[in-house]
């Protein structure tokens, strides 16, 4: 599955997204936003918002007035907008940003690079509309073993057909440095790199395999794409490898983040 094909698949509600990876970005958006340094007085634009779990903690530190948000799911777009009155939402790409040169203090992105079909062309994009001496900032889940939700899923998938396709399971920018390197080609400066874990719970095993059933991601898109018996199989090698919970359970996730200054 290709940048473009993975960003088709977030063409859904709000609540769906929610229940599969917003209880875990919203979380998140909070470490985000902290490693950043986003503080009252300053203007930022959330770049492939979603449904809103940036936005939130955004306008929660700068007010409304002060956050501007873009999504090319136009789903996501009303979610965001019925959601975070009186923020800027707009529909865009990464790549094409719909805002104005150096019209924010900083221009951040959680969860998105993984889905641009051009990473250095969105990066420029960042970097054009921040103000010298702003800051430019995004995020993705790590692409090793520590997103669990995800790994759960690949690793069953995998065990009940080998033939699961490999490129599915693999994040970009999710490896060490990826990020501040996309960031230094792009001409920013004073990278720097950190990571953030969270965690969510779930009350039962079906919790967890609905989010999956919303379609949602390369994960919850491959998912539909199986036969009723495929995804009976991965679900039940899902729940043998969790142990067979039969109350709440926990899982984590960490990401990778890089940030880097627009040159005054």
């Amino acid at each position: 599955m290709d940048a473009a094909e993975g960003a088709r698949t977030f063409l859904t509600t709000g609540n769906a997204y929610d229940l599969f990876m917003g209880r875990y970005s919203r979380p998140l958006a909070v470490e985000f936003a902290d490693s950043v340094g986003v503080t009252p007085g300053m203007s930022a634009l959330d770049i492939g918002c979603g449904p809103g779990a940036l936005t939130t903690v955004l306008v929660d530190r700068l007010g409304a007035a002060g956050v501007a948000a873009m999504d090319p799911s136009l789903p996501f777009v009303a979610a965001c907008t019925t959601r975070h009155p009186g923020v800027d939402v707009r529909p865009g790409r990464a790549e094409e940003i719909p805002f104005a040169d150096a019209s924010v203090d900083v221009a951040m992105a959680q969860l998105v690079l993984h889905f641009v079909s051009d990473p250095l062309a969105a990066g420029l994009e960042m970097r054009r509309v921040v103000r010298p001496g702003g800051i430019v900032a995004a995020c993705m889940w790590d692409s090793a073993n520590e997103m669990e939700m995800l790994r759960l899923f690949w690793d069953s998938a995998l065990a009940v057909d080998p033939n699961t396709p490999g490129e599915a399971r693999t994040l970009r920018f999710g490896g060490p440095g990826e990020i501040a390197e996309l960031f230094t080609g792009a001409g920013l400066v004073d990278v720097v790199e950190t990571t953030h874990s969270v965690s969510s719970t779930y009350e039962v095993f079906d919790e967890l395999w609905e989010g999956f059933l919303g379609g949602i991601g390369p994960a919850g898109a491959f998912c539909l794409s199986l036969s009723e018996a495929g995804r009976s199989a991965v679900r039940a090698e899902m729940f043998h490898r969790l142990g067979e919970p039969t109350g709440s359970f926990a899982l984590t996730a960490v990401a990778r983040s890089a940030q880097g200054m627009v040159p005054a």
